[in-house]
């Protein structure tokens, strides 16, 4: 029997092109702000949370983010000593390189295990002693620039699969996106550095050189902490927001898995520190690389929690659908941002299924005709 040319291009496109393809949300997905959604969390009902919590759980196993977040442990390994050398590359051309430094240090020790810091003292204090300050910080820069973008990268591929969606922005598109992503958080990360170092001796220092009383000192001493927390928090969301190829709702559903993961992470932090100092014994066994040991341990927890918190966002987002009468049990249904990539990828699977097809009829046509 003949089979109609139109209806065979049909087929192929439907074998290409599955419910969780951009190109497929393209034509189906609603606004991602649709009113029929609940609008703020309060209007979230008792049975949603309940289908949220739950299916947070089960999408993080079935999604492999253990596995996602060793990936991304390695581009982090890859981002961390630029942006360390460009930071206290930074420091040394205001001549507070080595204060500043101990005093980070210090600061990281108090939640992170003993042998995280040990692990990276030693190049942190040999940079903070280095004379090309300038030179250094412009390689620096650019050196942790295009590192960090690597792990962007690999944080907006894990969150397509989180959302379940494929990625449909062009290279220069998703380049640019990611490099503009990277440096917002970079900013905001220099600004944290910035807050936790103008403490203690530091603080007073500065304070005593531009006239601040103790009234001030104190009162920011004891302020500046939650504003580090908020930017914490801004900063997860906007990984959250940016880096998928989907359109999110408003901001503010963001923060809900990012305060999340932030909170995650300092009890998963402050128990395997507890773990480390009582029970392991990483240097004992592994020797002078125990410290790295520890360290890589320590930032794969730190992914794992951003990954949970953006499976709870997805989730969240899923319920939200499924409590406004949108069918989004099978994959969530959010707009993607661009298909152009998609839809390039889509034909070429589609030729290839033609060619497929065609080489599967053309094998099948002598067994057909003989006797």
């Amino acid at each position: 029997m003949s089979q109609n040319p139109a209806q065979t291009e049909n087929d192929m496109k439907n074998d290409a092109e599955t419910p969780e393809s951009s190109t497929a949300k393209a034509r189906m997905a609603p606004a991602p702000d649709d009113s029929r959604k609940p609008d703020s969390p309060a209007d979230v009902t008792k049975p949603s949370w309940k289908y949220i919590a739950k299916k947070t759980l089960r999408e993080f196993t079935k999604d492999q983010c253990p596995d996602l977040a060793a990936a991304l442990t390695y581009y982090s390994v890859l981002s961390i000593f630029p942006a360390l050398l460009a930071l206290v590359s930074l420091l040394g051309i205001f001549g507070q390189a080595q204060k500043t430094t101990s005093a980070l240090l210090e600061i990281v020790q108090g939640f992170a295990p003993a042998e995280t810091v040990d692990a990276v003292r030693q190049p942190i204090e040999q940079l903070s002693h280095s004379s090309a300050a300038g030179l250094t910080l412009v390689i620096g820069i650019l050196t942790a620039l295009w590192s960090a973008s690597g792990y962007v990268g690999a944080f907006g591929r894990a969150m397509n699969r989180i959302y379940e969606t494929d990625e449909g922005r062009p290279f220069i598109k998703l380049r640019g996106t990611m490099l503009a992503v990277t440096l917002a958080t970079m900013l905001i990360v220099l600004v944290l550095a910035a807050m936790l170092v103008l403490s203690g001796p530091v603080a007073e220092s500065v304070g005593n050189a531009i006239g601040l009383g103790g009234a001030v000192l104190t009162a920011w001493n004891i302020l500046k902490w939650p504003v580090i927390l908020l930017l914490v928090v801004l900063a997860i969301a906007i990984l959250y927001y940016a880096t998928p190829n989907v359109k999110q709702p408003k901001f503010r559903w963001m923060s809900l898995g990012s305060a999340i993961a932030l909170v995650i992470f300092l009890l998963a932090s402050a128990a395997f520190a507890f773990y480390v100092a009582n029970f392991a014994s990483y240097n004992k066994t592994y020797g002078a690389i125990g410290g790295v040991i520890i360290s890589l341990l320590w930032l794969w927890i730190l992914n794992m929690s951003l990954l949970f918190g953006a499976e709870f966002d997805a989730e969240t987002e899923r319920g939200r659908q499924l409590q406004a009468g949108i069918e989004a049990e099978e994959t969530i249904q959010l707009p993607p941002r661009d298909t152009k990539q998609s839809d390039k990828q889509q034909a070429r699977e589609e030729e290839d299924i033609r060619r497929g097809r065609e080489l599967r009829e053309q094998q099948a046509a002598p067994r057909d005709q003989s006797p």
